[in-house]
């Protein structure tokens, strides 16, 4: 992979950040620990030194100057990390454990203890380094004092050396999670790009990869294949949609033409030219019917009805569509009927659910008679009740039903199984209620009514 796609990827972007933060939280950490530590030793020190110099007073307080030169000769010979050395007035040494002393560290008397590097006497190959107090005794003698710091300084270069491979360590580690992670995403991301091309090239069917961990790149892909397969089914039935407007919408454009053609090559007869326009305005009727609800299934799917939503009580509306068709039912011999388990609301509009409604009893009514000799009397009823928190609308006849291999095919636009078209329609009537239940939250389900079909619709009860 090239380093400039490399660097310009998300992963190594945040590989470097993380390296940052946690390596200045390292540093400030570590320098922390190391400034607090090496105080507190230094205290530490300070602390024994003063001791040790008290301890050394309390000598001379009661055996004077050869008490205190005594104590510090056995204490010279003592292993330990204490420094000692006692000089007369003019500067030669008396006793001690240190092999030279500046003569101008020795002039340092009553000040600030101080930093020096020394050779003890029992080990001249090496030079180490002390704190040390210069102090003044009677007749002109002068006392060095002082502590070994040597520790401290190998403690602040462990320190230092451990601050550094942990520095190492973590650009190392950020190096190799930038690897895997960088290589993981870059994945991903490739199998995003060639499912996406595939879809380019016209395969509708690619989807993205899902690995099955649940991270979000499969939470990614799982809602990306979603919308794909709303899109894929979208794209299909627009297809559909436009061969059935083709196929549907050409045999009555070709009926009005030929009738506008005979009529003008026949008689010029008054009556025939008023039939000839009286068929024209009934099939135009028809066509604009079939285009209004083709809008208005769009306006549906699109989410943007006419009307406001409204509380409807399912039981009014479905007996105002009675009332409405029950003359059609009587002129077509069909015994119509509702039965309403008290008042049903939903929140919705009551235009397209009264529609919906309306287009289901209108079906019921044109399928309910059965065939020619059949001795049942054609019936069409409504059903509306509540199912704990769904309305339930029901619309069955005792036609000839539905076979239940076609029942999704018909909520499809312009699906009839009916193949003489002898019945009048444009097989829009279920897809617009589908569309009305899909609006509202809803379900429409087709079942066997025994004998006949049995449209149940169900919405969120109010």
């Amino acid at each position: 992979m090239a380093f400039g796609r490399v660097v310009r990827t998300t992963a190594f972007k945040l590989s470097a950040i993380y390296f940052v933060v946690f390596t200045a939280f390292a540093l400030v950490f570590v320098v922390s620990i190391s400034k607090t530590t090496d105080r507190l030793i230094g205290d530490q020190v300070r602390e024994t030194l003063d001791a040790e110099i008290r301890g050394l007073a309390e000598q001379g307080r009661l055996g004077g100057l050869p008490a205190v030169i005594r104590t510090v000769d056995q204490r010279s010979r003592a292993p330990g990390a204490s420094l000692y050395v006692v000089t007369d007035a003019e500067g030669d040494v008396i006793t001690g454990n240190v092999t030279a002393i500046a003569p101008a560290l020795m002039e340092r008397v009553g000040l600030d203890p101080v930093a020096i590097n020394y050779q003890r006497m029992a080990d001249v190959a090496s030079v180490n380094t002390a704190l040390v107090q210069v102090l003044q005794l009677p007749g002109g003698y002068r006392m060095l004092v002082g502590r070994d710091i040597s520790e401290t300084q190998k403690f602040r270069d462990i320190v230092e050396r451990s601050l550094f491979s942990i520095v190492v360590l973590m650009i190392g580690l950020a190096l190799v999670s930038w690897f895997f992670v960088s290589r993981r995403v870059l994945k991903r991301i490739d199998s995003v790009a060639a499912t996406s091309r595939r879809i380019m090239e016209g395969d509708l069917s690619g989807r993205l990869e899902i690995t099955g961990t649940g991270d979000e790149f499969d939470r990614l892909a799982a809602s990306l294949n979603a919308m794909l397969d709303r899109i894929e089914a979208l794209l299909y039935g627009l297809k559909d949609v436009t061969d059935n407007v083709a196929h549907d919408l050409k045999t009555p454009l070709t009926r009005l033409r030929n009738r506008v053609e005979s009529a003008l090559a026949g008689p010029e007869r008054s009556d025939a030219y008023r039939a000839a326009l009286e068929a024209t305005i009934e099939e135009s009727d028809h066509l604009i019917r079939t285009f209004n609800a083709l809008l208005m299934i769009a306006r549906i799917e699109a989410g943007s009805p006419d009307g406001s939503r409204a509380p409807v009580d399912l039981a009014e509306v479905a007996a105002d569509v009675v009332d409405l068709y029950e003359p059609l039912a009587e002129e077509a011999g069909v015994a119509l009927s509702v039965e309403a388990e008290g008042a049903v609301t939903v929140e919705g509009v009551r235009e397209l659910i009264g529609q919906a409604l309306a287009n289901l009893v209108d079906n019921a009514i044109k399928y309910a008679a059965g065939e020619e000799g059949d001795l049942r009397t054609p019936a069409a009823r409504i059903h509306v009740r509540r199912e704990g928190d769904l309305a339930v609308v029901t619309v069955a006849d005792n036609g000839p039903g539905v076979p239940e291999a076609d029942r999704a095919r018909v909520l499809q636009r312009f699906v009839r199984l009916e193949k003489s078209r002898s019945q009048p329609g444009s097989g829009l009537g279920l897809s617009l209620v589908a569309a009305v239940a899909r609006l509202h939250d809803g379900s429409i389900t087709l079942d066997d009514a025994g004998p006949g079909l049995a449209v149940t619709l169900r919405l969120p009860a109010r």
